[in-house]
């Protein structure tokens, strides 16, 4: 075995054009005999450790073992004694890496500043991404977001330098993308203040996405909990090829596990098929297995993965990983806890939605499906990019389809924006000729950012309340999400085909067999999309765009000016007063689907991300209310009007008085923000009383001292009335696997008992009884 004595000057030397940003990539620091301290804090697993790890847990279990079961086990706390039982136990982990978007990480630094610690205990770096607003194209959007976010941005500056975090500028990229050009491995475990942390898997590294809270704990050096994952298996056979991409596979899967079928699995795509997709194809597939709920997805290493390292200025790594290449790869006769098989050869394009990433049409199929259910068939604009499909290979299929038009002399019917996903990828495609044939056919280039994906979108072509149809490469189409809009019909789809649909500007028109029309009469069909899967010539890197934290930044000082209304320093929650839960108000019974977009909505909500009071203004304002379905009414029991959720919340609480939501199945699906916990908390909610729970939301609501239960008899949500007054029974022996009672005092003078269930293990029982997980971080510190 090659032993690699690296000096700092072939460290620099290996990452090709990225050394002058000395965001050292982890892999070289695994090996490393050097101390990189000027670099980063140094916590790395090596791959001797994670080989070690795996064995001990490999003799322990005596059966072979799946991909994600290597690198999950391989980062056990304590491997020898850990209880491993998939779909169970809790594991307690040593991951290798923080990434943090600028949105979440507000609330993430504010709550690390909270914890007292001089510095984080693993690399972490920042990333802004979500604040600008896609208004008129790239520069101009990144100008005016630099100075309207400007006290956020300096707060996270200078937050990151204090406390030891590398911090990505606005106009850096998306945080997806660049974890994949910079920081993500094969082996590697990172989690993300993101849901869509999991694009890291399609280079072979275990990356799940997680609130804020859960941050901390890993930035502490604390080790970090998560449910024993179960894994499904995806085996792939065939070859992709023609109009079918990667994000095809996913829109499959999607429509096979809907939203919440993935729901405490791993993903793990495995067979011959596999080899036919690039590695940011991988990644896309990946990045939007957070639809289905799953904790994350991750394809084995491959050649394709080989490549992208190289190319990416990291060609050690990949040198590296060859010789462990037996870690990082499923073991031969692993078992699943569940398969599907889908054969590439046979798949055809899909397009997703409206308003749920989980109803999959075939291309060719969803224009019958819109006139039969009564969905716009004109596509009002089509937007590409995002963190799901922002490659150069992206880019590059778009593109080929786009010239084929401009060829016969079509422009786009429809709008059409492009969003890169990193200042590489933005360059490099400039440079390239594509941004030139993107804009030629209509596009308008928008900010390396996330902008319309998330919300970040000044739209303004339709009214609110018009019906119209958009088609997006992104990966999430909620009600609302994308413009505010409820009345748009968002659906999701490959990059090529949002560009082919954006220059017939109908959804019934399927590439593969329809035909277009040229300015002079003739009829034409565009040829199967084609593009590099990486440049010719190496990325251009762009602009240098991150800023590396001192070696010792604890005499910095960060400055949160207590008028902003940007930023608020937090203040502990109260601690449990050791009794039952008693005579607490129903502020609303939810019905349907309630993601954390309904709980604590995106978009101009944005820029309140760091101030709890302010943001807690849209608590649930996008939730149905069973009662009169109606949305931000429900009634205050205590006046009798109605009023929004925010305020009749705000006035039970001004009045000493408890209260709990109630909520329909996979209550909290989505994006990983903890304000859809930190909110509820703070405006003196208990407990939220569900059918189901999304994995991220469920333990967001733990960390922050809330109760999230489950109603052991799915029916019994139909037995709470919005005015019903519940106490929660059993707190005082509260205890893993013991479930609690809920008395329910309907206003007729009746009662019921029910039965509620829970996942809390000991250590999250804790958070409870100390108010919350940073209330008993500083408890333990003392």
């Amino acid at each position: 075995m090659a032993t690699y004595c690296l000096t700092v000057a072939r460290l620099q030397l290996a990452l090709g054009h990225g050394a002058r940003r000395l965001h050292i990539s982890t892999a070289y620091r695994a090996k490393a005999k050097v101390s990189m301290s000027r670099f980063e804090p140094t916590s790395f697993i090596s791959y001797e450790k994670l080989q070690s790890n795996i064995d001990i847990v490999r003799k322990r279990l005596n059966r072979p073992l799946t991909l994600s079961e290597k690198i999950v086990y391989g980062h056990l706390d304590d491997p020898h004694n850990q209880e491993i039982d998939r779909g169970r136990t809790y594991l307690r982990l040593r991951p290798d890496r923080v990434a943090m978007q600028d949105a979440t990480a507000q609330m993430a630094m504010l709550q690390f500043i909270s914890s007292g610690l001089p510095k984080v205990a693993v690399p972490s770096t920042i990333h802004c991404d979500h604040l600008i607003e896609a208004q008129v194209g790239g520069p101009e959007d990144l100008a005016r977001a630099k100075d309207v976010n400007h006290e956020v941005y300096n707060f996270l500056s200078s937050a990151g330098a204090k406390y030891g975090v590398g911090f990505w500028k606005p106009g850096s990229g998306i945080i997806h993308q660049i974890i994949l050009e910079n920081y993500a491995y094969p082996g590697v475990m990172l989690i993300g203040t993101d849901s869509h942390t999991p694009n890291g898997g399609g280079l072979g590294s275990i990356c799940i996405g997680v609130g804020g809270a859960d941050a901390v704990d890993v930035m502490a050096g604390i080790p970090w909990e998560l449910k024993c994952p179960k894994v499904i298996g995806v085996k792939l056979t065939g070859t992709l090829s023609g109009w079918t991409s990667p994000k095809d596979v996913i829109l499959k899967v999607a429509g096979i596990l809907t939203v919440k079928g993935g729901t405490g699995a791993i993903i793990e795509y495995h067979g011959p098929g596999v080899d036919s997709i690039s590695c940011t194809g991988m990644a896309t597939i990946c990045n939007m297995g957070a639809e289905i709920g799953a904790t994350t997805s991750v394809f084995p290493y491959n050649h394709r993965m080989r490549t992208y390292l190289k190319k990416t200025g990291r060609a050690e790594i990949a040198a590296v990983a060859d010789e462990y290449s037996d870690l990082l790869v499923p073991d031969q006769g692993c078992e699943y806890d569940q398969i599907i098989e889908l054969n590439l050869d046979e798949l055809k394009p899909h397009i997703n939605g409206p308003f749920t990433p989980d109803l999959a049409h075939p291309v060719s199929e969803v224009g019958a499906a819109a006139q039969k259910n009564g969905w716009p068939l004109e596509v009002k604009v089509g937007l590409i990019g995002s963190c799901t499909n922002s490659s150069y290979e992206d880019m590059g299929r778009a593109a080929s389809v786009a010239k084929q038009a401009l060829d016969k002399g079509l422009k786009c019917k429809a709008q059409f924006t492009v969003t890169p996903g990193s200042e590489q990828i933005r360059a490099t495609i400039e440079r390239d000729g594509y941004s030139k044939i993107l804009g030629d056919v209509g596009g308008v280039v928008l900010a390396n950012a996330c902008g319309p994906c998330i919300g970040q979108w000044d739209r303004r072509d339709v009214k609110k309340g018009e019906k119209n149809t958009i088609v997006t490469s992104y990966n999430r189409n909620f009600t609302a999400r994308n413009d505010a809009n409820p009345a748009t019909h968002a659906f999701v789809t490959s990059p090529e085909i949002v560009t082919a649909l954006a220059i017939a500007g109908t959804l019934n028109f399927n590439p593969e067999t329809d035909y277009l029309t040229t300015p002079s009469g003739e009829k034409f069909k565009l040829e199967p999309p084609n593009g590099d899967e990486l440049p010719s010539r190496d990325f251009d890197p762009g602009q240098d765009t991150y800023q590396h934290p001192p070696a010792d930044g604890s005499s910095l000082k960060v400055d949160v000016n207590p008028q902003s209304n940007r930023l608020q320093l937090l203040e502990p929650f109260d601690k449990w007063h050791r009794n039952d839960l008693e005579n607490m108000q129903v502020l609303i019974k939810v019905k349907g689907k309630c993601t954390t977009d309904h709980i604590s909505a995106a978009g101009p909500w944005l820029k309140f991300r760091g101030h709890l009071d302010n943001i807690s203004n849209n608590m649930l304002i996008g939730a149905v209310n069973s009662e009169n379905d109606a949305v931000n009414k429900i009634k205050n029991h205590l006046t009798g009007e109605y009023g929004g959720v925010p305020d009749v919340a705000r006035h039970y609480k001004a009045n000493g008085i408890s209260w709990v939501v109630v909520g329909d199945d996979n209550y909290g699906e989505g994006s990983s923000r903890e304000h859809a916990a930190l909110e509820p908390r703070h405006l003196g909610g208990r407990a939220i009383i569900v059918k189901s729970f999304a994995r991220i939301h469920e333990t967001n609501l733990k960390k922050q001292g809330l109760l999230p239960l489950t109603f052991s008899n799915p029916s019994d949500y139909d037995k709470i009335r919005p005015d019903d007054k519940i106490s929660i029974r059993g707190l005082k022996s509260f205890a893993p696997g013991k479930p609690l009672t809920a008395v329910l005092k309907h206003s007729d003078g009746t009662e019921e008992t029910l039965q509620l269930n829970h996942s809390f293990n000991e250590t999250q029982i804790q958070w409870f009884q100390a108010g919350s997980a940073l209330n008993r971080m500083k408890e333990m510190q003392h």
